[in-house]
């Protein structure tokens, strides 16, 4: 009986070692299931995902570069953008050196609320990405994963960008950010640990710093789509509040003292061009909703008529983001729906817009100090809007000038 139970002793690690190795692993906190964070030394994952050409991409097909760079992007975020200067440069840097670079878009665009596109002409849809790496210029492949995020579970992407590097074997030998700037000015970068890495592999040395944190912006998991839905709900239900406006009050806010861009919209409930443009002034809102941007309507209705045009803004959810909540109760305003109550539009022109002929709809965008960034008379078009507005407000960062002494 002794001998057995010695032999059952000596095999009780080796038998809780093969239990532990079948469980499945649990993924990290805030990570969903079948995230996997890939260490040192691990073996690249393959993949097979389409690229922008419209081909299908695999591991395999890099297998003639001394290294690969698997760099995790998209068209959303600002750091991401911000860095893509940067990574095309190392692109061409190391071209014919041995470094094959490969771009892969993680995200499920359906995961994005609208105001996590402020930075972007774009959400990071596969057809957008075409439009995004045609505008940009990239030298690069650039591969989707957003419909199943197998491949961004499997390396572990925690954000955009992430960089992952492999040697000839394909063993990782350094992964995390580019490098230490979030900003778009080469400039302002002070430890460029990718590229560090890359020749050091190139020179046949170890890397010295293997690991570092990525930063930017999180990757948008397919499983946070109910907290869309959440954001939705919220702005279905929200409710507006509709002031009386004369002249001068449209005078002080046309005058902009603030550090906000300011989308001031002229239009009324009986209006069919102003109907059918309210979506586009709503979506630009939402938009918008993280950045120093508002949308300031105006209606023109019979002042009599206030019930009826709040209820068409509640009806379209042209609520206020909370961001903007603080600065508009510094400002001493409820809101930022208002009804003209002056009988002479030709006051309005003069406080808002003298180049205004008349009609609505009309629309003006001002940055802060009153400068006109775009206006149009009629129906807009939305897209052309949020690109005059990103164009001033920019893609990504930009570092504080240093004060004067």
């Amino acid at each position: 009986m002794k001998p057995l139970f010695l032999l059952l002793f000596a095999l009780l690690p080796v038998l809780l070692a093969a239990e532990t190795s079948a469980k499945p692993k649990k993924s990290p906190p805030s990570q969903p299931e079948g995230f996997h964070e890939l260490k040192i030394g691990d073996a690249a994952p393959d993949f097979d995902l389409i690229g922008i050409d419209e081909e299908k991409h695999a591991l395999k097909d890099y297998a003639d570069a001394e290294l690969l760079m698997i760099a995790f992007l998209s068209n959303h975020c600002p750091t991401s953008q911000a860095v893509e200067g940067r990574i095309k440069k190392l692109v061409k840097e190391f071209k014919g050196k041995g470094l094959k670079l490969v771009a892969i878009n993680p995200n499920d665009p359906a995961a994005l609320r609208p105001d996590e596109l402020g930075y972007s002409k774009y959400n990071d849809s596969f057809p957008e990405m075409k439009r995004h790496a045609e505008e940009q210029k990239f030298n690069f492949d650039y591969l989707y994963d957003g419909d199943t995020q197998k491949t961004a579970l499997a390396y572990g992407c925690l954000a955009t960008p992430h960089v992952f590097l492999f040697d000839k074997e394909r063993k990782l030998r350094y992964q995390g950010r580019l490098d230490d700037s979030r900003y778009a000015d080469e400039t302002t970068v002070t430890a460029p640990d990718a590229r560090n890495a890359i020749v050091a592999l190139l020179e046949g040395k170890p890397v010295t710093v293997a690991e570092t944190k990525p930063h930017g912006c999180s990757t948008k998991w397919i499983d946070k789509r109910g907290a869309i839905a959440a954001d939705n709900e919220k702005w279905e239900k929200g409710e507006v509040e509709v002031e009386l406006i004369d002249a001068k009050g449209v005078a002080a806010l046309r005058k902009n003292d603030t550090k906000k861009v300011r989308l001031f919209n002229v239009w009324a409930t009986w209006c069919g061009p102003c109907v059918k443009e309210f979506p586009e002034l709503v979506a630009t809102s939402r938009k918008f909703g993280l950045r120093d941007f508002e949308l300031i309507t105006i209606s023109m209705d019979d002042p009599k008529e206030l019930t009826a045009v709040k209820d068409f803004l509640e009806k379209h959810n042209a609520i206020v983001p909370d961001k903007l909540k603080p600065s508009l109760k510094a400002e001493g305003r409820q809101g930022n729906a208002y009804l003209f109550n002056e009988a002479s539009s030709d006051a309005l022109i003069q406080a808002l817009d003298t180049e205004w002929p008349g009609p609505i709809p009309h629309t003006l965008v001002v940055a802060p100090g009153g400068e006109v960034i775009f206006r149009h008379n009629g129906e807009i078009d939305g897209d052309e809007v949020r690109a005059k507005i990103l164009e001033h407000l920019g893609r990504f960062y930009v570092p504080e000038p240093e004060a004067k002494p």
